[in-house]
Order: structure tokens, then C-alpha cells, then sequence
């Protein structure tokens, strides 16, 4: 499994446009074909700063997600939103210490 993480800082006017955006696509990114989950992650000390939290099959799925029309149509409408250029990391777990729920 991969663990996927995305960092996303924006605008701070940009903000409420950007949780109608997601809310209309986060059920489709959510059970996107190797997708076993996702999570998005607002910061508490700084609102702006948002991380999404993924968990896929394997980094050839992901990257049919990142390939697919639902990833660049979403992207093309929140790129104008970001105040800072996006950072990502893809991670396998290496203890997992959650409990299930």
C-alpha cells in the first residue's frame, strides 16, 4: 500500500470556493479505482494550509488517478486558489499503530 500526502496552502479568499470544489469531488477521488481511502486535513494554526491524506493500492494506481480527467479537472479549477506551490510525499506504512474503526 501506498500512503499518499499533499500539502496544499491557499489563498485565504480562495478557501470557501475550494471546499465547494472538493465536496463536489470527494466521494469520486475517494472511490477512485485503487483508492482505499482518503482524508482532508485542515490546520488549526493555519487555515490556508490544507493536507490530504491518501491511501492507494500502489503508485501505478495513483498515478492512473494523477493521469485521469477527474485529477486535471479538479487541478485546472484549484491551481488559481494556491498561495504557495503544492508539496507532495508518497510513503509506504511502516508501523501502523491506528486502530481500526
Amino acid at each position: 500500500m501506498l500512503v499518499r500526502i499533499v500539502k496544499l496552502t491557499f489563498k485565504e479568499e480562495a478557501l470557501s470556493e475550494f471546499y465547494r470544489e472538493f465536496e463536489t469531488h470527494k466521494n469520486n477521488i475517494a472511490s477512485f479505482p485503487g483508492c482505499q481511502g482518503m482524508k482532508l486535513l485542515k490546520g488549526i494554526d493555519n487555515p490556508t494550509v490544507i493536507m490530504t491524506y491518501s491511501h492507494w493500492d500502489d503508485k501505478e494506481a495513483l498515478n492512473k488517478y494523477r493521469e485521469s480527467d477527474l485529477f486535471s479537472g479538479l487541478w485546472t479549477k484549484i491551481k488559481p486558489m494556491f498561495g504557495n506551490k503544492p508539496e507532495a510525499w508518497s510513503h509506504e506504512i511502516h508501523f501502523n499503530g491506528f486502530k481500526e474503526s
